[in-house]
């Protein structure tokens, strides 16, 4: 009965959490610290453990994740000052013509997912498929979903964006695998949900695209970066990673090479080099003074200021859930419930997804829920991790930011945004889980 009630202590203060964000329209830091306290009174904590939990908590998720963040937002800034998001977009829309445009801007979604946090993506994004859909005379929505269904995917499971990234931590799960059977899990999902989807959903050409949102600006084909560089620097990241896992198997840990793939392959020393590859190719190269490019770094790191201090407000109940022992509690009343492990890993993040409406605040909580579980049941930390990312990118309700964007970015209606966004959504959280039930027939 005592677990029980536990449970029940975590639940209600989720439903507080919503409760604050919704209806009080409590600014989100707030509403997580505040939740966050409720749950470890309720859970009885001693006082004088709970403010250490709190610091703990945030520190915890800002030592992982700051730098992550703030590096991915320059990134997508100097690719977009550039013209290198257009040089890309426009390069692969060539190559693969118009009859495979919908395959082609699953790619871009995907690479500009995963390369930079999603609300970045999405703005960057967007404006060049409105103009490729103007182009080809398609109806735009038919293209904005699959460059969205890789956008949410590519984000929500490729590090070193924050939530795949807090579940490889928590996990201890070996980064290249993540990328390997990341890959694997990505294919079939987002061409469900990116391609396959469209036939069901009525009314795609007649939904009309409200006066947010314009087409991007072209630039002049000459003053844009080279196609490679353009697609090496939001991709060095994830090949100096693969690179340093690579190498770490060849070399003992107490050798030269192991302890220099480690710094190489780290998160934050990978995108800090991806940033200086950026400044160099994106700015320097081309005649931008370094005024000019501190200016649109500070403009990168301001827009995406409050985004991390929510996401890191979100690590304070998750360290309560994991210092007040609940996680424990969560594994034992699962030992008795016949039922994979993944799924209810899967069933928890979307439960606080579509709670909280933070695909990375879902990640990091329930990071510190299901930890417990790889060691209990003896499964894969990296299925595990695919499994919780693909639970933090579910279908979302009408206070999740991600719907916000969506729906006011078109000025469509509540029933068009279920109909394209949520549908995309389920598909992408439903058949990526599927994927990782099949893949956990093979790897143990």
């Amino acid at each position: 009965m005592a677990n029980l009630l536990d449970l029940i202590w975590v639940f209600v203060g989720i439903l507080l959490l919503v409760f604050l964000i919704v209806k009080v329209k409590m600014h989100n830091i707030l509403a997580l610290i505040l939740s966050g306290l409720f749950i470890a009174f309720a859970e009885g904590m001693k006082i004088g453990q709970i403010v250490p939990t709190i610091e703990k908590g945030v520190g915890g998720v800002l030592s992982t994740l700051a730098l992550i963040v703030i590096f991915g937002a320059i990134i997508g800034k100097l690719m977009t000052d550039s013209g290198a998001s257009q040089q890309i977009a426009d390069t692969i829309v060539e190559k693969m013509g118009v009859k495979l445009l919908p395959f082609a801007l699953l790619i871009i979604g995907t690479i500009f997912g995963m390369s930079m946090f999603y609300e970045v993506a999405f703005l960057i994004t967007v404006p060049l498929v409105i103009s490729i859909a103007k182009e080809a005379k398609i109806p735009y929505m038919k293209l904005i979903i699959p460059t969205i269904a890789g956008a949410t995917m590519g984000h929500s499971i490729f590090p070193p964006q924050p939530g795949p990234m807090a579940l490889v931590t928590a996990f201890h799960a070996d980064i290249a695998q993540v990328y390997i059977w990341g890959f694997v899990v990505i294919v079939p999902t987002i061409i469900c949900s990116g391609v396959l989807i469209r036939r069901f959903i009525p009314g795609l050409a007649e939904m009309p695209l409200g006066n947010v949102m314009k087409p991007a600006p072209k630039k002049p084909k000459a003053e844009l970066p080279g196609f490679g560089i353009s697609l090496l620097v939001p991709l060095l990241p994830a090949i100096l990673m693969i690179f340093s896992s690579i190498i770490k198997l060849l070399y003992k840990q107490t050798s030269f090479m192991y302890k220099f793939a480690s710094f190489i392959g780290s998160a934050e020393i990978s995108m800090l080099l991806a940033v200086l590859v950026a400044m160099v190719a994106f700015g320097y190269a081309r005649g931008v003074s370094g005024k000019e490019i501190t200016k649109s770094m500070t403009g990168a790191i301001e827009g995406i200021s409050n985004v991390l201090l929510v996401i890191a407000a979100g690590g304070i109940m998750k360290q309560v859930i994991i210092d007040s022992g609940i996680g424990n509690v969560i594994v034992e009343l699962v030992g008795k419930v016949p039922i994979s492990p993944f799924i209810l890993a899967w069933i928890i993040t979307v439960l606080i997804r579509i709670l909280t409406g933070q695909g990375a605040v879902a990640a990091i909580t329930a990071a510190g829920i299901v930890a417990p579980m790889i060691t209990a049941f003896h499964v894969s930390p990296v299925l595990m991790v695919l499994a919780c990312a693909c639970g933090s990118n579910t279908t979302t309700l009408m206070y999740d930011g991600g719907f916000l964007l969506f729906q006011q970015s078109f000025g469509i209606s509540l029933k068009d945004t279920f109909k394209t966004w949520g549908a995309l959504e389920f598909v992408n959280s439903v058949v990526g889980l599927l994927v990782v039930l099949v893949l956990n027939l093979f790897i143990k």
